[in-house]
């Protein structure tokens, strides 16, 4: 596929990586040559320098013949503008952008062809909030991902010592947690994934834990691998931007809310768009005396989300050694996020990662309905419709253990339900049903599969899987 991106930011160089290793054509365009230079070193892309807005400069790009535009500048008009010209001038299939205003909602006639022709929308800032938020409602978690519409989610979560489940094997689940039908699709133990999960691989304490199961069986899940915590009720923020101000206002009904934030103006701000009960306080996140004077000990979150990974870090560290139970670090380094995460601070994230599975969902072969990227980009789960039948597609009609699934790869649940032969996204009368795959389960048409894959080298391999050949025919 033929992909220009616009924008080489935090965002646009974590899309041009990841695309890059799938073997699309990039290319990147930007207004800084010493930015492209870079990048141009590291990966197999092309680079045009000069501003995406003229149609001269998205010629040079070779937008004639592109697949995709992803505009991902850092200004809303420059990205709606792209789009813009991009569908009308030069028909480009598809286009994407970057929109951070919530005026600019996806699927409104003013993003549809006759206005600027957006496609697809996204916004890293509600990408984090959501995610983040995931992570507040189920303290225990690493990461919570929702798939189907959220009937299934897939959970990580560090196994500790009491947990139900601990230093017991994987064929004894079904006894030991008879309410919550569960998949265990990947154990990393000392960030080392086990190469192949048997009935007799065994729960140690310290492992990450990836677990696919019905939504609803979530918190029965994380019980079973660790002690429930307790709920998350007092959270301090700090840094009061737009990801910190967005979650404030989510939480802000049934939380207790503290925020720290550097700039008088952006406090005073703060404080016109919160609650009453939310407390702004200016100040600086990595001053030990502030965060001890403002009782960070009692804190059940303590959420550092500036723009600085470097003050983000030192916060986390001097909350957590001042006795705030659970920590979580924003982090755009990737180098940062690997090196902490597991240490003293409970969760790093990577904002560029956590979008980054909406946009590999607009570019993945076959009826690609949902796209997460795991481990900080290492491994992957996908969502994907099954279509045709067993002679035009190589999922349909086939049992789990007849798949040619890459080693490490598995089916780790079934959607069935949620569509007819159609197509169109409605359910059965008994409504949809969430199946854990077995190797005996038979994969049929419609179904919404649920993959995980350990690398991303894979995913080529498990997309081809979904795809229908030229004589199917819905």
């Amino acid at each position: 596929m033929k992909i220009l991106i616009l924008g080489a930011g935090r965002v646009g160089e974590s899309v041009a990586e990841s695309l890059v290793t799938e073997r699309n054509d990039i290319t990147l365009i930007d207004t800084n040559p010493a930015r492209l230079r870079d990048l141009q070193d590291r990966l197999d892309l092309r680079a045009v320098v000069g501003n995406g807005i003229q149609p001269s400069v998205l010629q040079e790009a070779g937008i004639a013949d592109a697949d995709m535009i992803i505009a991902c500048a850092p200004l809303d008009e420059t990205n709606l503008v792209v789009c813009k010209i991009a569908h009308d001038l030069f028909n480009v299939p598809t286009t994407v952008a970057r929109v951070r205003s919530q005026e600019f909602v996806e699927g409104s006639a003013l993003l549809g062809k006759t206005g600027f022709a957006v496609d697809h929308t996204l916004c890293p800032e509600a990408s984090v909030t959501a995610y983040i938020r995931k992570l507040i409602d189920y303290p225990e978690a690493l990461q919570v991902l929702e798939f189907a519409g959220g009937l299934v989610s897939l959970i990580a979560v560090r196994a500790v010592a009491g947990g139900l489940l601990v230093q017991h094997t994987l064929a004894e689940i079904p006894r030991l947690v008879p309410g919550a039908d569960m998949r265990i699709v990947a154990i990393y133990r000392q960030d080392t994934a086990l190469p192949v999960l048997q009935g007799n691989t065994l729960i140690q304490a310290g492992d990450e834990v990836f677990v696919l199961a019905a939504t609803a069986h979530i918190r029965n899940v994380l019980g079973a691998l660790r002690q429930r915590d307790k709920p998350a009720r007092r959270v301090m923020i700090a840094g009061g931007g737009k990801i910190g101000l967005r979650l404030a206002r989510q939480l802000q009904a049934d939380h207790q809310i503290k925020i720290i934030e550097p700039q008088s103006a952006r406090c005073e701000y703060l404080a016109t768009q919160t609650a009453a009960d939310v407390l702004v306080l200016q100040g600086d996140s990595t001053d030990g005396e502030l965060l001890a004077d403002e009782n960070v000990q009692d804190m059940d979150l303590f959420l550092a989300l500036t723009s600085d990974d470097e003050d983000n870090i030192m916060s986390c560290l001097l909350a957590k050694r001042l006795g705030a139970r659970r920590v979580l670090a924003l982090i755009n380094r990737r180098a940062y996020a690997e090196l902490v995460q597991g240490t003293t601070i409970d969760i790093a994230i990577n904002p560029s990662q956590a979008v980054l599975g909406e946009l590999l969902a607009f570019v993945r072969r076959g009826d690609v309905r949902a796209v997460h990227s795991l481990r900080r980009g290492a491994a992957e789960a996908l969502e994907a419709v099954v279509r045709g039948d067993r002679k035009t597609c190589r999922m349909a009609g086939r049992r789990i253990d007849e798949l040619a699934l890459p080693a490490g790869a598995q089916v780790g649940a079934i959607v069935r339900g949620l569509h007819r032969d159609d197509g169109s996204d409605t359910g059965t009368d008994t409504g949809p049903e969430v199946i854990m795959a077995h190797h005996d389960t038979v994969v049929q048409r419609n179904d919404h599969v649920i993959v995980f894959v350990p690398q991303h080298a894979m995913v080529r391999e498990v997309e081809k899987l979904f795809q229908v050949s030229a004589t199917f025919l819905f």
